[in-house]
């Protein structure tokens, strides 16, 4: 029997922490419910959800710190909910490390294809996958490993959410060309996500903080057009 995935739901109103659970569960996920960011953070490693729903007006911690705390110990999917749709507070959100950003109120099928769109992107290495379907990029020192969504840098593991794997594989898998922000959009976020060209900078920030440019390689800007993995001798 296959186990069912986990959603941890932070929402400090419990009408809607309930209602969500309810879209959830009839989708045969399994879901647990806490109201505050200092509950959200002392439950998520004993329950060990596989992705998590936080809102960001929370008492006491708020959903950005709560993000923060656990991005840094964990790439768990993350969506943030909130009443706010201020692009600054989706950049903001996204930069924290989150995988998605759905404004309340919401539509029970939109929250659903979200949770699933994002969780179909962190998918655990299967054990037995013959080597010829593997979707991996190695340069010098970096292993780009989409089959297992793993990334090494000089031989040491990376961290790193979904959504930044995939904009890296995706730029690294076709070296020296240049994509736009709204090509790279659509194709890592898809129709799924309507968001803005800035998220495809903050993903590259957040890359460039963790992987630094190497002689023969680097992520690097086309101005006026967008970005490139670009590869040199």
């Amino acid at each position: 029997m296959v186990a069912k995935q986990k959603i941890l739901i932070v929402d400090d109103d419990a009408n809607i922490a309930e209602l969500i659970s309810l879209y959830l569960t009839k989708e045969c996920f399994e879901t647990m419910m806490v109201h505050d960011g200092e509950e959200a953070l002392s439950v998520f490693d004993s329950f060990g959800p596989n992705l998590i729903l936080l809102d960001l007006m929370l008492p006491g911690i708020d959903g950005y710190q709560v993000c923060r705390e656990i991005r840094a110990k964990s790439a768990t999917p993350i969506i943030m909910l909130s009443a706010k749709g201020e692009v600054f507070d989706k950049v903001l959100g996204l930069e924290l490390g989150a995988d998605d950003y759905i404004i309340k109120p919401f539509d029970s099928k939109e929250l659903v294809a979200r949770v699933k769109a994002v969780l179909r992107r962190y998918q655990p290495a299967k054990p037995e996958a013959p080597k010829s379907s593997a979707k991996v990029v190695e340069y010098p020192e970096l292993v780009i490993n989409q089959t297992n969504y793993s990334v090494l840098y000089k031989g040491v593991p990376v961290d790193m959410p979904p959504k930044e794997l995939e904009l890296l594989y995706f730029l690294a898998s076709s070296p020296n060309q240049v994509f736009t922000r709204e090509q790279l959009l659509d194709h890592i976020w898809g129709y799924e996500y309507i968001g803005d060209t800035r998220t495809v900078d903050v993903h590259i920030k957040r890359l460039r903080e963790k992987i630094k440019d190497h002689p023969t390689w680097s992520l690097s800007t086309v101005w006026g057009i967008g970005y490139k993995f670009e590869v040199r001798g």
